[in-house]
């Protein structure tokens, strides 16, 4: 699924990223502890964090995330989406909670990664 279909059917909103919505989202995860985002997280996945200090972006960067998906509505600093347009990741917002966007998005196909 590309990013921009899950903009649609979320209703998510763009902080960053506008022209890299053609992504695909290969899996799902739904952390902050940055420590475990690194040790767990794989390229093309959507994560779903609290979080919204700059070190997101750089683990987001660092794992090849296809976006990272900010519940609640919560503010996203200025600098911070800067640093995200300059590292190329794509930002997205949305009112739902974390437990709600990670329901949806298992229910429109996007899983879980498993380890054998």
């Amino acid at each position: 699924m590309k990013i921009s279909q899950m903009v649609e059917a979320l209703s998510l909103k763009v902080l960053a990223g506008e022209g890299l919505l053609d992504r695909e989202v290969l899996s799902g995860y739904c952390c902050d502890l940055l420590s475990r985002v690194m040790a767990k997280g794989k390229k093309g996945m959507a994560w779903i964090t609290v979080q919204t200090h700059m070190n997101i972006v750089a683990v987001a960067s660092l794992v090849e995330m296809a976006c990272i998906i900010i519940p609640e509505g919560i503010e996203v600093e200025r600098k911070v989406l800067d640093k995200a347009e300059e590292e190329g990741i794509v930002m997205l917002s949305s009112d739902l909670t974390a437990f709600e966007l990670a329901g949806k998005l298992y229910q429109m196909g996007i899983v879980p990664v498993r380890e054998a």
